[in-house]
């Protein structure tokens, strides 16, 4: 049956001879962003293909599996070793509440590890099944695009199957990279980092970025001695910079050798290990080096260029505000694209893109106040503007307030770790243009601070609401006194 395809208010007519196709959507990718446009395409009564590479933790050109990078080397193994880790300071922190912990404790990585594989591997089948269950067609293979309405899929065992497809999406996410230095083999990225037969006693980590901070904070939660690398003054680069410095502290107080302004230049094999050279000539000696620099599109090997799809100077597929590339029936979601690579995000691309092509109601990805995290001990997480942002984009003056305390269970444990909370306000409108929050259950809080964003709440708002006592997240409706006013166009002046 015919479809009609609603965007912009205007109805596309049907041709009566319109071609047959082997299916309505045909997808590549089958991670968070793929799996998503399939399932609500298919409940809108459209006929879906979805292929993606057969499973391995670890991935390569040829290796992925069902549920991406998120599920299987991303968001959700590194969650549980993050989990792993926070035990070692949680133990340290029950002493002084009466508990007679052990002076020797001991950690098993392999059982984790053990854990985390089994955990992913369960979820892979739980992915498989949506599919299953929302009656898409799953081919196990990797897929490129032949033509603007034809996609081969290579099976495992080299057969090649072609299907044409009224759309086609791409949703092949990303992968690590590397950087191109002498001895740049001898180093690991996150997927490897994430399945690691032994635990290093000796990691050196270059980068500034998610990744870099988490696995900083994970390796030094489990013990192993940590020194990160960094370009910049501060890690994590693009949130507010007194947060950044905050961040830093944290990591520093719990036992992490920071390196600003540095990079590496050299790796050499030695019996001891790996010998790191950095380009102010310090040496180190490492059981293991990970790269966590960036990551890019998977896009090399899908025939893209060929078929005359656009892609930008990182090779990221190019798109519109509706996820569509410069070919009509050729559309793209998720990291694979390059806009706010975040599994949410690809999750409501993926939406939008189902209900934009088959539900009749075209919708177009919002990217404006999206919350997130740094998974760090103890974590990050902020929404909307930074201050640097705020004070970039505002047309009149910005009023800044913070809050800085020692967490309650922090005064009976002994530990000297503070949190700080921090909202960033129009003063003309005293609209909540941000929120930013680090210390312990920061994601979770957040996370509602987020909708209070999205619906444009003002401080007046937050200030008019009744805190829950005692708790950290009351702090964000008792901030009462302006930290600072800075005027447009003035540099932030931070705390740091």
């Amino acid at each position: 049956m015919a479809r009609k395809m609603l965007i912009d208010g205007e109805v596309s007519q049907p041709n009566e001879e319109e071609a047959h196709y082997d299916f309505d959507l045909f997808v590549i990718g089958a991670g968070s962003g793929g799996v998503r446009a399939s399932r609500f395409s298919a409940s809108y009564g459209a006929k879906v293909g979805i292929c993606e590479l057969p499973f391995h933790p670890i991935s390569s050109e040829v290796i992925g599996g069902v549920g991406g990078t998120c599920v299987i080397r991303g968001c959700v193994p590194k969650k549980i070793l993050v989990y792993g880790a926070s035990f070692r300071g949680e133990i340290e922190d029950a002493r002084n509440y009466g508990w007679e912990v052990s002076e020797k404790i001991d950690f098993n990585w392999k059982k984790l590890l053990h854990k985390k594989t089994e955990e992913i591997v369960r979820l892979n089948g739980i992915y498989k099944r949506l599919l299953n269950n929302a009656g898409v067609k799953l081919y196990e293979g990797e897929g490129k695009i032949v033509g603007p309405n034809e996609v081969e899929v290579t099976q495992l065992d080299g057969t090649k199957l072609s299907y044409t497809a009224k759309h086609i999406l791409i949703s092949t996410g990303s992968r690590a990279t590397r950087p191109a230095i002498p001895g740049q083999e001898l180093a690991i990225t996150s997927d490897e980092a994430l399945s690691l037969e032994e635990l290093p006693k000796r990691a050196v980590i270059l980068g500034g970025g998610y990744i870099a901070v988490e696995f900083a904070s994970i390796w030094n939660g489990m013990g192993v001695t940590v020194d990160l690398f960094f370009r910049k003054e501060l890690p994590l680069r693009g949130f507010d910079d007194e947060m950044r410095a905050v961040v830093a502290r944290n990591l520093e107080s719990r036992g992490i050798n920071l390196h600003p302004r540095a990079n590496l230049s050299e790796l050499i094999k030695t019996e001891d290990g790996i010998k790191v050279i950095t380009d102010h000539g310090e040496e180190l000696i490492a059981d293991v080096v990970l790269f966590a620099t960036g990551r890019s599109a998977n896009t090399k090997r899908l025939n893209l260029e060929a078929v005359g799809v656009e892609l930008d100077q990182t090779g990221a597929v190019k798109v519109d505000e509706y996820s569509c590339t410069n070919i009509p029936s050729i559309w793209a979601v998720g990291d694979v694209t390059n806009r706010l690579n975040l599994t949410p995000v690809a999750l409501m691309e993926g939406t939008c893109f189902a209900k934009t092509v088959f539900g009749g109601q075209p919708c177009k990805p919002d990217h404006k106040d999206v919350a997130c995290a740094v998974f760090s001990i103890p974590p990050l997480s902020a929404v909307g503007l930074s201050e640097e942002q705020a004070i970039e984009e505002a047309h009149g003056d910005v009023l800044v307030f913070t809050s800085t305390f020692n967490p309650m269970k922090n005064t009976i444990s002994g530990r000297q770790e503070k949190t700080i909370m921090k909202l960033v306000v129009d003063a003309e409108t005293d609209k909540v243009l941000g929120a930013s929050m680090c210390g312990p259950d920061a994601p979770e809080i957040i996370q509602g601070i987020a909708v209070a964003l999205k619906c444009g709440a003002t401080k007046a708002q937050f200030d008019s609401t009744v805190g829950i006592h005692p708790s950290a997240a009351e702090e964000f409706v008792t901030m009462r006194s302006v930290t600072r006013r800075v005027s447009a166009g003035s540099k932030p002046k931070t705390n740091l």
